[in-house]
């Protein structure tokens, strides 16, 4: 059974349809796939449907976008209620600043750059969470990158003249309102230290002690040091350890199934529901 548990649509910042990213994973020869959209369960119904006409299991799921003392974090959350007051205000407050901010980087942007609020809208489509992909891929339509990773390399890098910070929930916070909707949550890509400064082990025992399940240990943005210190994390805390693609269709390298989680490991997720 090869089982994916991190992927993206363009309901976030994917560049597939929720029913495409599903015959894509069927493709790739997957058992078990979630899709877990920045900080929105809007694609869920369609993935779903699809999904059973071809005979793949369906994880819904979300990767919410949290912070600890100015660190980003983010955190996956699998099979939570999608009505749950809780978990709509939290999403709600996130998106909207998210809208926020990427309105700033683009003016910011625009003072060098030909790149307007209307082409980063365009690139976005129906995206229920307008982010930085969509600006990256917005530049790239104008011929100012190459590639959305460049982009990010670049011009969107943290740190940069236009960078801008947006709210986020305090990451144990997240982690018990999504408890609390039933959600099991995993700290996705923990150790990916060349996106920008991740946080030490004491900030995820704190996150186990509200109700964290497991770590995505298994990541293309986690080289040999990393993964043997999650692992050794994981262990130790009792966490569940996972792994995925992070796929975002032709937007990013990452390929459906490059990393997977054990059949073992996803039982014990499914076992945390209750």
């Amino acid at each position: 059974m090869r089982i994916d548990l991190h992927t993206h649509s363009r309901v976030s910042d994917g560049t597939g349809s929720p029913a495409q990213v599903m015959r894509e994973a069927a493709e790739a020869g997957l058992d078990v796939v979630a899709l877990t959209d920045h900080d929105s369960v809007d694609g869920w119904d369609e993935a779903s449907e699809t999904a059973a006409e071809l005979g793949l299991v369906f994880v819904p799921g979300i990767e919410v976008s949290c912070r600890h003392r100015g660190i980003s974090i983010h955190l996956l959350s699998y099979w939570h209620r999608r009505d749950d007051d809780g978990v709509e205000l939290m999403l709600a407050r996130t998106r909207d600043a998210r809208v926020d901010r990427a309105r700033e980087i683009v003016r910011r942007i625009g003072q060098d750059y030909p790149v307007t609020w209307e082409a980063v809208s365009e690139q976005a489509g129906g995206a229920a969470t307008v982010g930085r992909p969509h600006i990256a891929d917005a530049l790239v339509a104008q011929g100012v990158v190459p590639t959305r990773d460049a982009a990010f390399h670049s011009i969107l890098i943290p740190g940069s003249r236009y960078y801008v910070p947006h709210y986020a929930p305090e990451v144990t916070d997240a982690v018990r309102t999504m408890r609390q909707a039933g959600g099991v949550t995993v700290f996705a890509h923990p150790g990916a230290d060349a996106r920008g400064k991740v946080v030490t082990t004491s900030v995820i025992e704190g996150m186990a002690r509200a109700g964290l399940a497991g770590l995505e240990v298994d990541h293309r943005d986690h080289d040999e040091r990393q993964v043997t210190r999650l692992s050794r994390i994981a262990d130790r805390l009792g966490l569940v350890r996972t792994g995925a693609s992070d796929y975002h269709g032709t937007g990013k390298r990452n390929r459906l199934g490059e990393n997977v989680t054990t059949p073992e490991a996803f039982a014990r997720l499914e076992a945390a529901r209750a």
